[in-house]
């Protein structure tokens, strides 16, 4: 992969966003999509369409925060999990933007008028639920607070500095009883890894954010 020299975590551009999205928009152009995720939709599409929004906005103390959001421990499935907000697509929605907005609002009281879609990331598929999940990188013009609208599926809200993120300190891999093994996040104590780990991971190595870390710490996770 090839382009500009990227910008640092906080560095702004045009209309506020960072230029790292302008440097990962670049770089996407000619990635196969195998490159974020090795499970493809199946011929004919799989059990739902779904979306995620991997939101970025200006960080309350400088820089640029990503919000997550922890999902309720009650949960049938991925209980108490990191997550990014967004769900299934429902016959009302126009397209997967509309989606994955309609979701965020419905979870964390997104207001989706100072939401930018940035570019949309090659769908994946998720084999334990069946669904297609296409990934929208999104920049928050217009922050605002956040807060878990509906407790029976978000535990809290969390806004964490892409610095924090980047920090080697802060990365490992993580091992779970299935066999999984890939890359994770401390998130504020919040264990990031699975699904969204590999969106995050991925994202930032495309935006040049990565810092080399120790992928061989390994952690054990059930």
């Amino acid at each position: 992969m090839t382009g500009p020299a990227p910008a640092a975590a906080g560095d702004g551009a045009a209309g506020g966003r960072p230029a790292w999205m302008a440097h990962l928009t670049e770089r996407l152009e000619g990635l196969p999509d195998t490159w974020f995720s090795r499970f493809l939709p199946p011929e004919g599409g799989g059990a739902r369409e779904s979306a995620v929004l991997i939101l970025f906005g200006p960080g309350r103390g400088g820089g640029t925060e990503l919000l997550l959001t922890e999902r309720a421990h009650t949960m049938r499935s991925h209980a108490g999990q990191a997550a990014f907000p967004g769900g299934g697509r429902e016959a009302g929605d126009a397209d997967l933007v509309g989606t994955a907005l309609r979701e965020a609002q419905e979870e964390v009281g997104l207001d989706g008028g100072g939401v930018e879609v940035v570019t949309v990331l090659p769908t994946a598929h998720i084999q334990v639920s069946g669904y297609d999940v296409t990934p929208l990188l999104a920049w928050w013009a217009r922050p605002a607070p956040g807060w878990a609208r509906d407790p029976g599926e978000v535990e809290r809200v969390v806004l964490i500095p892409v610095e924090h993120l980047v920090d080697p300190a802060n990365r490992f891999r993580v091992r779970h009883v299935s066999g999984f093994v890939g890359p994770a996040f401390d998130a504020d104590g919040l264990l990031v890894w699975g699904f969204t780990a590999g969106l995050l991971d991925r994202t930032l190595r495309l935006a040049g954010l990565e810092r080399p870390w120790d992928d061989g710490v390994v952690r054990d996770v059930s």
